[in-house]
C-alpha cells in the first residue's frame, strides 16, 4: 500500500457536521497538530457575481469587510441578484471587476488595471460606492494633486461677483471679463516690447565735464508719451481687476497667499514706482538745489536710479504670467514643473557632478601632456598651469583651462570664463563663441559634450512623461466634461428586481437578511404574491405562474 494512501486512511473522518463546515469539536492529530478554527457558516458561504458574461466567485465574509459599499451592504447588492441563475449580475466594465474583487480581498488595496483607462475605472469605483476614502488613496496613487476646496462667499451678491472675475468657465458675462483681461495684457506685453525700439526711446544729455557731453537713454517716461497712456490704461483695469477680486473674496489672508494674486500685485507695483519718480524729477527741475552737488556724486545718483528703474521695468515681464488664469496650457506647464522639481534637481545635480567628473581628466591631461608656458593676459598678469594645481581642477573648465594654457591664441583666459563654455557645451547648444584649439582642449571638449548628452537624457524623458500625463488628463477631463455618457442600467422587469422575493437553497444571502429584505420588497410591491408549491428550492425552473404583477396594461 503506498505510503500517502495509508496516511490518508489514518486520518479521523469528518463528523456530519464538518460536511456543512468546521466542527470546533474536532481535533487533527498528527504532525502539524492542525485544529480548525470555528466560524460562522452563513458568511462562507460563496456569493457568484456576473459581469457582463464574466463570473467571478468568492465568499460572503470577504464583501462584508466593506459593508458602506455597494457590494458589502445586502440591501444595496439584492436588487441586482437573478434567481434564475442565482448569481448577481453587473452589466459593467469586466477588466475593472478584477480591481474591484480584489479591494474587498485585501482589505482595502485598490490598484487600476493598466488595460482599464482611467476615467472608466473611475465611474467603477463610484458605481461600487467603494467611497470617499478609497477614491482620495485612488487619485493619490495615480498621481492626482489634491486640489483644495475654494469655499465661495456666503453674501449673494459677493458670489457673483467673485464668480464673474474668479471663474471664466461660470457665466457668460464671466467670459467676456476674461477676454477683457486677456486682451489688456496682451496689449500691456506689446507696448513694452514696442518701447525698447530706437525710434520710439527718448535720449536725454548729461554735462558730464566743461567742454564735454553724455547722451544716454532717458528712462524715466514723459507723462504726455502715448506708450505711457495705454500703459497707464492697463493699470487702470489691472487695479480694478485686482480691488474687485480682493474685496469680493471669501477669504482676505488666502488672497495673498496665491501664487497668481502675488503676480497681479508685482505687475502694478513698477508703474506706481515709476509714477512717483516721474513727479519726483518734475519737482527737482522746478526747485534749485540747496547745496552744489559734484559731478561724481551726480553721476553716481543718476546711475544709481537708472539701474533701479531698469530692474522696476524689468519686472513688468512678469504680467506674462498673467495668461496662466486663462490658459490651460501655461497651468499644464506649470504643474509639470511643480511635479517635475526632483528631476530638475537632479538635472543640476548631474551637470555639476559631471563637470567635477574632469578632475581626473585634467589631472591626466596637465600632467601628460605638452610643457605648460606663461600665457599673457590682457592686464600684464601673468598665468601659470603647473601640475601642483591638480588638487583644484574640480570642472570642465578647469580642465580646458589647463589644457589650452600652452596656447597661444587659447580663448580661456581664466577658470571663471571657462564656465560658459562648460555649460553651454554640455547642454549641447555650442554658440561657438570659446573654442578649444588644441589637441588636448580638443579631448576635453568631446568629453563635456558626451558627458552632457548623458546626463540630459537622464531626467528629461521623465519631465516629458509627467508632461504627457497632465496634457491627456486635462484633455480627457474637458472631454468627458463636453459628453454626456449615459451607462446602461438594470431592465426593471428582469428577475433580479420584481423576482427579488424568491430564493434557492444554495442563496448567498444569509436566513435573516433574506427574511428581511423579503417583507421589505412586499411592503413597498405589495402587487407582488405568492403562489403556493412555488418556492425555487425545488425547482429547477421559475414557473411564471408563481408570480402576480398587476399592471394597469
Amino acid at each position: 500500500m503506498p505510503r500517502d494512501l495509508s496516511l490518508f486512511r489514518s486520518l479521523p473522518k469528518l463528523s456530519s457536521q464538518d460536511e456543512d463546515g468546521p466542527n470546533p469539536h474536532t481535533q487533527y492529530t498528527g504532525v502539524t497538530h492542525f485544529e480548525p478554527i470555528p466560524h460562522d457558516h452563513d458568511f462562507c458561504e460563496r456569493v457568484v457575481i456576473n459581469v457582463s458574461g464574466l463570473r467571478f466567485e468568492t465568499q460572503l465574509r470577504t464583501l462584508n469587510q466593506f459593508p458602506d459599499t455597494l457590494l458589502g451592504d445586502p440591501a444595496r447588492r439584492l436588487r441586482y441578484f437573478d434567481p434564475l441563475r442565482n448569481e448577481y449580475f453587473f452589466d459593467r466594465n469586466r477588466p475593472s471587476f478584477d480591481a474591484i474583487l480584489y479591494y474587498y480581498q485585501s482589505g482595502g488595496r485598490l490598484r487600476r488595471p493598466v488595460n482599464v483607462p482611467l476615467d472608466v475605472f473611475s465611474e467603477e469605483i463610484k458605481f461600487y460606492e467603494l467611497g470617499e476614502l478609497a477614491t482620495n488613496k485612488f487619485r493619490e496613487d495615480e498621481g492626482f494633486i489634491k486640489e483644495e476646496e475654494k469655499p465661495l462667499p456666503s453674501h449673494e451678491f459677493q458670489k457673483k461677483v467673485w464668480l464673474l472675475f474668479e471663474y471664466p468657465e461660470s457665466s457668460q458675462g464671466a467670459r467676456v471679463v476674461a477676454i477683457i483681461s486677456v486682451f489688456v495684457i496682451l496689449l500691456s506685453i506689446v507696448i513694452f516690447c514696442l518701447e525698447t525700439l530706437p525710434e520710439f526711446k527718448h535720449y536725454k544729455v548729461f554735462n558730464t565735464t566743461t567742454n564735454g557731453t553724455k547722451i544716454e537713454e532717458d528712462e524715466v517716461p514723459d507723462i504726455t508719451d502715448p506708450f505711457f497712456l495705454i500703459e497707464t490704461i492697463c493699470i487702470i483695469w489691472f487695479t480694478f481687476e485686482l480691488s474687485v477680486r480682493f474685496l469680493a473674496c471669501p477669504n482676505k489672508f488666502n488672497f495673498f497667499r496665491d501664487v497668481m494674486n502675488i503676480i497681479d500685485i508685482i505687475a502694478i507695483i513698477p508703474y506706481f514706482i515709476t509714477l512717483a519718480t516721474v513727479v519726483a524729477e518734475e519737482e527737482d527741475t522746478l526747485n534749485l538745489p540747496k547745496a552744489p552737488v559734484s559731478p561724481q556724486d551726480k553721476s553716481t545718483n543718476q546711475a544709481m536710479s537708472l539701474a533701479i528703474l531698469r530692474v522696476i521695468r524689468l519686472v513688468r515681464v512678469f504680467r506674462i504670467f498673467k495668461l496662466s488664469r486663462h490658459s490651460k496650457g501655461l497651468q499644464i506647464l506649470g504643474r509639470t514643473l511643480k511635479a517635475s522639481m526632483r528631476e530638475l534637481g537632479l538635472l543640476i545635480f548631474f551637470l555639476f557632478i559631471g563637470e567635477c567628473g574632469a578632475l581626473l581628466v585634467g589631472g591626466v591631461l596637465c600632467g601628460g601632456g605638452q610643457a605648460q608656458q606663461p600665457v599673457q593676459i590682457d592686464t600684464g598678469r601673468v598665468l601659470v598651469g603647473g601640475g601642483h594645481d591638480d588638487d583644484r581642477v574640480v570642472l570642465f573648465s578647469s580642465a580646458v583651462y589647463f589644457a589650452e594654457a600652452g596656447s597661444e591664441n587659447s580663448f580661456f583666459k581664466s577658470i571663471p570664463d571657462a564656465f560658459w563654455w562648460a555649460v553651454v557645451t554640455m547642454t549641447t547648444v555650442g554658440y561657438g563663441d570659446m573654442t578649444p584649439v588644441g589637441v588636448w582642449g580638443k579631448i576635453v571638449g568631446s568629453l563635456c559634450a558626451i558627458a552632457g548628452v548623458l546626463t540630459i537624457a537622464l531626467p528629461v524623458p521623465v519631465i516629458v512623461s509627467n508632461f504627457n500625463y497632465f496634457y491627456h488628463r486635462e484633455t480627457d477631463q474637458e472631454e468627458m466634461q463636453s459628453q454626456n455618457f449615459n451607462h446602461v442600467t438594470s431592465c426593471p422587469y428582469l428577475p433580479g428586481t420584481l423576482g427579488q422575493h424568491m430564493k434557492k437553497s444554495s442563496m448567498s444571502e444569509s436566513s435573516s437578511d433574506i427574511m428581511e429584505l423579503e417583507e421589505g420588497i412586499l411592503l413597498t410591491h405589495p402587487e407582488i404574491t405568492k403562489k403556493p408549491n412555488c418556492n425555487p428550492r425545488h425547482n429547477n425552473n421559475i414557473n411564471p405562474a408563481c408570480m402576480s404583477i398587476e399592471t394597469d396594461v
